[in-house]
């Protein structure tokens, strides 16, 4: 190993907040002396959008508050410190470096626009800083499937048997705790959700999704949907439910905001099949990780047209700007039942299952023919596990300028006969009247 540094380096997180399969963790704290940890609650992501959203309403505010506070516990358990803003890190991040003479900032490799603007500000502020950025957040290592994203096929089917066939899954990265003389002392409070500006709130008795955010919870979700009570070995044929919370893994808010890496669900994963056998529901989680996976490829490869209107393909279809049927579709109150249900139940949770998300958004592209990023940029404010690659991967793929090569029209009438013919799940979010 090489020798340490004697000076102090930030590990910046961003969307990998977890002290498990860490890279830009192990890096600072193996290469340095010291290591200082820092997030900021980046006020841009709390401000209204373009189409009049929140940028992160208060359900994934709530989760990433709980992320954070577990964060920071078990930063501290290895002798690492947490300081948490509440402001932009152009403003903040120069002045840390400067009191603590860092020279080098690690940090999770990042390639949106927003984030990618942040990285400029913060370069040009800091010119004698280095940075070290590196991808976290993917199952498959960019680096090891491609030298050239222009080369990633448009087709997910020929880049799944592609990574499968030939690019090997890397181990997990874990870290030991330091020096206690690595601890400083810390001033800086998390932001309760008053200080974001949303009202506490409690959870809705009804949700499928009623867990905590956090490092911690999302370990113990694997290992209850794994080992507990071995749900895993039916997903497939659960996976398209609507009702309770062993439908599916519900691991996607916690991938999200990377509390849980990918490769740590395929190691679990292959620790299980070990033990109890595998079989095609085993595979299909792994199998809905490299769905993951290609968004963030897609992203790498086309850049900012992930967000234009005629997405990927440059197809130019006639698009509406319907303000009431864009509001009748948010609250629930178009001339369709299921996806009522669906929207309502995310409107009151902050989550919808797989199956729901695929209809509502097919119904709000395809039957109304509304322009597709308004509701990506609804589903980017209140989705408890919005991630922006998968979020505006799959809104393209149905609304027909992705990679659906296809172009398919979901029949919400045939899908809820189909997978909600007993009214169950829209009899739980439908209001019912006598007459």
């Amino acid at each position: 190993m090489q020798k340490k540094q004697n000076n102090t380096s930030v590990i910046w997180f961003r969307n990998n907040l977890r002290t498990l399969d860490n890279t830009s963790l192990f890096k600072a704290i193996h290469h340095h002396e010291k290591a200082i940890a820092v997030y900021f609650f980046d006020p841009k992501y709390f401000e209204i959008d373009t189409f009049g959203f929140k940028k992160t309403e208060k359900f994934r505010a709530k989760f990433l508050i709980e992320t954070i506070t577990d964060l920071k516990r078990n930063l501290a358990d290895l002798n690492i410190t947490l300081l948490t803003y509440f402001k932009n890190p152009e403003d903040k991040l120069p002045k840390i470096c400067e009191e603590f003479s860092v020279e080098t900032i690690y940090t999770q490799k990042e390639w949106t626009d927003e984030e990618l603007q942040t990285n400029h500000l913060l370069k040009k502020a800091l010119p004698n800083v280095k940075f070290i950025e590196d991808f976290d957040q993917f199952l498959y290592h960019p680096n090891v499937v491609s030298n050239d994203y222009s080369k990633i096929p448009d087709v997910f089917t020929n880049f799944r048997k592609g990574v499968e066939k030939k690019v090997r899954i890397e181990a997990e990265i874990s870290v030991s705790k330091v020096n206690e003389t690595n601890l400083i002392d810390n001033n800086t409070k998390i932001p309760t959700l008053e200080d974001l500006g949303f009202e506490d709130f409690s959870t809705n008795r009804n949700t499928a999704f009623p867990f905590k955010g956090g490092e911690t919870e999302a370990l113990k979700r694997v290992n209850y949907y794994l080992f507990e009570t071995k749900k895993v070995s039916v997903y497939k044929n659960t996976r398209n439910g609507l009702v309770g919370i062993d439908y599916s893994t519900k691991f996607s808010p916690w991938l999200a905001n990377g509390s849980l890496s990918a490769k740590t669900i395929y190691w679990r994963i292959k620790q299980y099949e070990k033990e109890f056998g595998s079989n095609e529901s085993t595979y299909w989680v792994i199998f809905e990780l490299i769905w993951r996976d290609y968004f963030k490829f897609i992203s790498l490869k086309y850049g900012s047209k992930i967000f234009q209107i005629e997405g990927i393909l440059d197809v130019k279809y006639h698009w509406n700007n319907n303000s009431k049927a864009i509001s009748q579709w948010i609250q629930g109150k178009t001339k369709d039942n299921f996806v009522n249900a669906n929207m309502i139940e995310l409107k009151e949770t902050g989550w919808m299952s797989n199956r729901g998300r695929q209809n509502v958004a097919s119904y709000f592209a395809k039957e109304l023919l509304l322009d597709w990023r308004i509701g990506a940029a609804y589903f980017e404010s209140i989705l408890l596990d919005y991630d922006v690659h998968s979020n505006y991967g799959n809104w393209m793929y149905v609304s027909g300028v992705g990679n659906d090569p296809r172009d398919r029209k979901f029949n919400t009438q045939f899908q809820a006969q189909n997978y909600d013919g007993n009214y169950k799940f829209r009899n739980l979010w439908l209001e019912k009247t006598l007459f």
